[in-house]
């Protein structure tokens, strides 16, 4: 939404507010450059620290529905590599995209061959994404049952699960006021790695397009840990 002008509005900043809005922006681009720097060097994002995969936490037990209909438990992934996002199939915008990564991650680990890590996907719609609408969703991106899961539950259970358990922002708004579907639900558009020890190991920004290969990377490191 434009903001409309008043009359009267001054036409440009006098030399000390100008002066003083400029020292901010230069504040706030030097902290954004400098926040950039530690994420890297901290680990975050799935970047190594100490010459090893930092540990974030652990994945807190959960039992929620596969599209399948079969209960799923973390228990049942307990002792494998696995790879988590979020998404809805309402939405339109960043949701395909993430899918069609984690599509491209499938296919990837597939032809790698050897020990195949487990795929998941968590709704954050659940009152919507009941198990047929996941099956249908599932199937526009070719989901092997047998690697690529998809999760849905109680909402409240989903919701602190990705929030206390993943450390992930997820928020829903009224749905009678909500016109656009993609306007309904905030959510992380992050990929999360995790350990056979269910340990949270990386997180990786899933629309870009070298997310794959920076999995694929982690998951090998992964592989060699006893």
């Amino acid at each position: 939404m434009q903001r409309s002008e008043t009359s009267g509005r001054p036409s440009a900043l006098t030399p000390p507010r100008a002066l003083w809005v400029g020292f901010i922006l230069g504040l706030l681009i030097v902290g954004a450059i400098g926040l950039r720097v530690w994420s890297r060097s901290s680990g975050l994002f799935g970047a190594r620290t100490g010459g090893s995969l930092a540990i974030y936490g652990t994945v807190p037990p959960f039992s929620l529905t596969e599209r399948s209909g079969r209960p799923v438990t973390q228990a049942d992934l307990e002792g494998k590599i696995w790879v988590a996002d979020f998404v809805f199939t309402r939405c339109g915008s960043i949701c395909p995209t993430l899918s069609a990564n984690m599509a491209r991650l499938q296919t990837a680990l597939r032809e790698r061959g050897g020990e195949t890590p487990t795929l998941v996907s968590f709704t954050v719609d659940p009152a919507a994404d009941t198990p047929p609408v996941l099956t249908d969703y599932a199937s526009r991106f070719h989901a092997d049952p047998q690697q690529w899961l998809f999760l849905t539950g109680e909402r409240a259970a989903l919701y602190d699960l990705i929030g206390e358990g993943f450390h992930l922002g997820v928020a829903q708004r009224e749905e009678a006021g909500v016109t656009d579907p993609n306007q309904l639900i905030t959510h992380s558009d992050r990929f999360v790695l995790v350990d056979r020890a269910l340990r949270i190991r990386g997180y990786y920004h899933g629309l870009e397009a070298a997310t794959v290969a920076e999995i694929l990377r982690d998951i090998d490191r992964l592989r060699s840990e006893q």
